[in-house]
């Protein structure tokens, strides 16, 4: 696909530029267009003050007006809006709240505008409780901005308007099954079943429950991504963590915005994932494909849209499940890879990731820390391999706190280290062994294999079944000019070319059984390619 020219940058120029210094630059050249209906590019938030009360247990987002956004952009004209009756929701997703034991988040899609949107969630698919607010959202980008992923130009309008709705619910109970269904005027499945059945979500338990996550990164639109989405729904998650580049709308990846973006590839990849993703809590992080300068000066303007988070807003955050602590990070702030957003946070976010770390290990009800972020500390693939900056500002933190197991993405395969310290190897950990976390460090997977097209290792597959293990792999890892600084290293010790994901069994240990993570790599077609338990004992 060519480059986009409406905006007259060339990628060397744009290359650079900071994100926030593309996004400046952008608007000002887009405010002096005329744009469809007197709008303005990017993403505008509808809000007013509610309309309707929520159930007292329940509560109230805000409901969408006819008309103009906040940010300026004008809706459908009147006349021109389809009767709500014909509007059907498409793309639900759920999300934890700040507290996942009673606090969710729904976000779904409309194909036009619509009036008064909310959400209904009750303990029973025949008793949805009333309506609750949602907040209606446009995302504005020029068809002449678009570089189409079908090479079929639009034919009218000249623009494309993606409508997102959330609605954020409180003071639900820990552990419990909700039932929703969501609509607008003239679309209410609670008043007539027959038009959406309800999706049932359950909050998070509270204790020290049993419980199962999964995760992978780097999905897309594939036949393999919807075999994995069908995957994830077998292992029966309580939730499922996302290592980021979801769609590829923007296909490049570089955060430039003479990238080659088509944004409706959103719509299909939230519909393909509707499937697991309206019922199994899906919690994500941004990935370099993330980045898309049009919408915000950090380039996440599009995907707070479509991904409510727990801090409103901010790429980063933790939640707790039981006794097992996530921290979700934006390695966009430290990867060496990618300049457009590099220090953007002018170092807040790891600030916040050492005082989270701190905190969650002075709690004596959290045993385990995962961690999970795109950008790769250690992998051993010819296309990204490691990334420096990861090393750099992070893994001094995870040695530190001794945080037990991080999850990646970026590169396309599955793979996992030995135990590591410093980087360097504390204990061999082949398939079926164990890890105990304080004596032997942090166990690192690469889960990147989930519907994207694979990349290659430098060395033989390692894997159940068919184990060929060598003592060093000759690799890379990127430094801080954006080159590649060789490395042989010898702590790559399973590797599969081939779709994946990973599966975590968490069991709190009773009876004197010390706690546990049960790490399960599992193939495309159900078959495990890896195993290990990680252990915390003094």
């Amino acid at each position: 696909m060519p480059p986009m020219t409406t905006s007259k940058m060339t990628p060397e120029q744009a290359a650079r530029l900071s994100m926030a210094e593309q996004h400046d630059w952008y608007r000002r050249a887009t405010s002096r267009r005329s744009m469809l209906r007197g709008g303005l590019v990017g993403a505008a938030a509808i809000a007013a003050a509610p309309a309707l009360t929520a159930a007292p247990a329940l509560a109230a987002g805000t409901p969408a007006p006819s008309g103009a956004t906040a940010g300026g952009a004008a809706l459908l004209a009147r006349a021109e809006r389809p009767a709500g009756s014909s509007v059907i929701p498409f793309a639900r997703h759920v999300a934890y709240g700040a507290d996942p034991s009673t606090s969710l988040s729904v976000t779904w899609q409309v194909p036009a505008p619509v009036d008064h949107p909310f959400i209904r969630i009750g303990h029973s698919p025949l008793d949805l409780g009333e309506r609750i607010p949602a907040t209606l959202s446009v995302l504005t980008t020029p068809f002449a901005d678009i570089s189409a992923v079908d090479s079929v130009p639009l034919v009218k309008p000249t623009q494309v308007e993606q409508y997102y709705l959330q609605a954020r619910v409180e003071h639900l109970l820990p552990g419990r099954t909700y039932y929703y269904v969501v609509g607008h005027d003239g679309y209410d499945p609670a008043a007539d079943p027959a038009l959406d059945p309800a999706r049932a979500v359950t909050t998070a338990l509270t204790g020290r429950p049993e419980f199962t996550f999964t995760a992978f990164g780097d999905q897309g639109v594939t036949y393999d991504a919807v075999a994995l989405a069908n995957l994830i729904r077998a292992q029966k998650p309580a939730f499922h963590l996302h290592a980021g580049d979801l769609a590829y709308a923007n296909s490049s990846g570089d955060g430039l915005i003479t990238d080659s973006y088509d944004p409706r590839i959103w719509d299909s990849f939230l519909t393909q994932n509707e499937l697991f993703a309206a019922s199994i809590p899906w919690q994500a992080v941004v990935g370099n494909h993330e980045m898309e300068p049009w919408y915000s000066p950090d380039g996440y303007g599009g995907f707070f849209q479509r991904f409510a988070q727990p801090v409103e807003k901010r790429a980063y955050y933790s939640f707790t499940y039981g006794n097992v602590a996530f921290l979700a990070l934006d390695a966009n702030d430290v990867a060496y890879e990618f300049p457009a957003n590099f220090g953007y946070s002018g170092g807040a976010q790891t600030k916040w990731l050492g005082r989270q770390l701190a905190g969650f290990r002075a709690d004596r009800n959290i045993d385990f820390i995962v961690v999970y972020f795109h950008e790769c500390a250690y992998s051993t693939t010819e296309e990204h391999a490691s990334d420096g900056g990861v090393r750099a500002f992070w893994t001094p933190l995870f040695d530190k706190y001794t945080v037990d197991l991080v999850i990646n993405g970026h590169n396309h395969v599955y793979e996992r280290t030995d135990p590591l310290r410093a980087g360097k190897v504390t204990k061999g950990a082949p398939i079926g062994s164990t890890v105990n976390t304080p004596a032997d460090g942090t166990t690192y997977v690469v889960a990147g294999s989930s519907g994207a097209s694979l990349y290659q290792f430098p060395a033989a597959d390692s894997y159940e079944g068919a184990v060929d293990h060598i003592t060093s792999v000759d690799t890379w890892v990127r430094n801080s000019s954006g080159g590649k600084t060789p490395e042989v290293v010898d702590w790559s010790r399973v590797r599969y070319t081939g779709y994946a994901l990973l599966t975590v069994d968490s069991e709190p240990g009773r009876h004197g059984k010390a706690p546990q993570l049960v790490l399960r790599g599992v193939n495309e077609y159900g078959n495990e390619i890896d195993r290990i338990t990680i252990v915390r004992s003094a």
